[in-house]
């Protein structure tokens, strides 16, 4: 087993999933300055290394989405992929972070920005302010070998809350659920055909014209398609089990939301999924995920959105119909943890990845993804630098199927080691 990969086992071990990943923070923290590395952290736990007089940076992000049985991982290894036991993996991004301990190890002078909480809202990126000095920044964040990405989609997250009541309800009460679906990102892998949990339910609920709504409890995270779905309803007819939803009947007889049909109306309603397709790119250029939604005991109903455009205005648009749609249904709406698009940007840096990338893989593409980089919020922020996006083939991220190419690993960090060594020998020339 290779360096690289021996660095990623140590870090399934410490558990960080997003918010809670102090552990993994003083892990690396130690790493870094025991090879000798200058290290700081900010307020919002962004970690900043730097050894001699670099002239690139690696960034990527050390937190994870926990699915499953996550952030308790038990890995194995599968016709060379290597996956996680009922649970999300964490090779986004973790993977990138086993590359960079693995450069340090060999002591490489370089710039190391890892950024904390990217996968709930890139909340670290938003606030990165160190003090970097190479002109170039390489992301380790992308998800397929041979690709250079050079933009991204915006996004933002719409949340949607009412205070509905309960009152007598009638009829049968049944458990109404789909459980187990393969879930995925909700950026690159918006337009797979990935059936989402909740849009499944509200069919059924809708298609048997079940009006009566007890409790919901679905979804998992709001940049996950989501896998499961359970509802407590009332009905006046009997309902049976069709593919990909599970009835059960109950004995109870409980209260319903007295709003239950407008819920179920909305669920069906809601345009779930690819809005608008990039035809240039050929990625989404409009998508938004219905996430999550919960009532809790006292009728509050809470509804989790993540819209992604590849421009500006047009995540304003998706923006504004979506919250347009929740307030024809009775919601207060919210935007929450909005990041820019990247513009995509062919320049020097980006053709000398390329070149690498052509030269270890024997070809290349320059690509822009429908999912949020921080390189868009970063290229704000530090508006000299250039910047560029590369990663080994990780399928299904946020989800319990996540996997990582064990080869493809190996040959992007090659990509990486060269991309230094000519960086390094460029900047001489200058």
């Amino acid at each position: 087993m290779s360096s690289i990969i021996e660095h990623f086992q140590t870090l399934t071990q410490i558990p960080h999933c997003s918010k809670i990943a102090d552990r993994l923070l003083e892990f690396l923290v130690a790493f870094a300055e025991e090879r000798g590395y200058e290290v700081e952290v900010d307020d919002v736990k962004n970690i900043y290394l730097s050894k001699g007089r670099p002239t690139l940076c690696l960034q990527a992000h050390y937190d994870m989405v926990c699915m499953g049985k996550a952030p308790v991982l038990e890995t194995y290894i599968e016709d060379g992929w290597m996956k996680a036991k009922g649970a999300s993996l964490g090779a986004d991004n973790g993977m990138a972070i086993a590359m960079m301990m693995q450069l340090m190890d060999e002591g490489q002078e370089l710039e190391f920005l890892l950024t904390a909480d990217e996968e709930v809202g890139l909340i670290g990126a938003n606030e990165v302010a160190f003090d970097l000095k190479s002109p170039y920044m390489l992301n380790l964040d992308s998800e397929d070998e041979a690709e250079v990405y050079i933009g991204c989609a915006g996004g933002v997250d719409i949340t949607a809350s009412k205070q509905d009541n309960y009152v007598d309800g009638s009829g049968y009460c049944y458990e109404v659920a789909v459980k187990g679906l393969v879930g995925g990102h909700s950026g690159v892998d918006i337009d797979k055909g990935i059936p989402s949990a909740i849009k499944v339910l509200g069919e059924y609920l809708h298609e048997h014209q079940v009006t009566q709504l007890a409790s919901i409890y679905a979804g998992e995270r709001r940049n996950s398609i989501p896998a499961n779905a359970v509802a407590i309803v009332r009905s006046a007819s009997k309902l049976e089990n069709i593919a990909l939803v599970k009835v059960r009947e109950l004995t109870e007889r409980p209260k319903v939301l007295s709003e239950g049909e407008k819920t179920i109306e909305m669920i069906h309603r809601f345009k779930h999924g690819v809005h608008a397709q990039n035809e240039e790119l050929g990625i989404p250029d409009v998508s938004i995920n219905l996430a999550i939604i919960t009532a809790d005991e006292k009728g509050g109903l809470l509804v989790e959105t993540s819209a992604r455009a590849m421009d500006a205005v047009k995540l304003e648009d998706i923006s504004q119909e979506t919250l347009a749609f929740f307030n024809t249904y009775g919601f207060h709406v919210k935007l929450e943890d909005k990041y820019p698009a990247w513009k995509p940007d062919i320049s020097d840096f980006t053709n000398l990845v390329s070149q690498e990338v052509q030269s270890v893989f024997g070809k290349t593409k320059m690509m822009a993804i429908h999912a949020g980089l921080e390189c868009g919020v970063i290229a704000e922020k530090y508006p000299d630098m250039k910047f560029a996006s590369i990663g080994p083939t990780i399928r299904y991220p946020h989800s319990t199927r996540e996997m990582v190419n064990l080869e493809s690993v190996e040959r992007t960090f090659k990509v990486v080691k060269q991309i230094i060594r000519s960086v390094s020998e460029e900047q001489k020339r200058d």
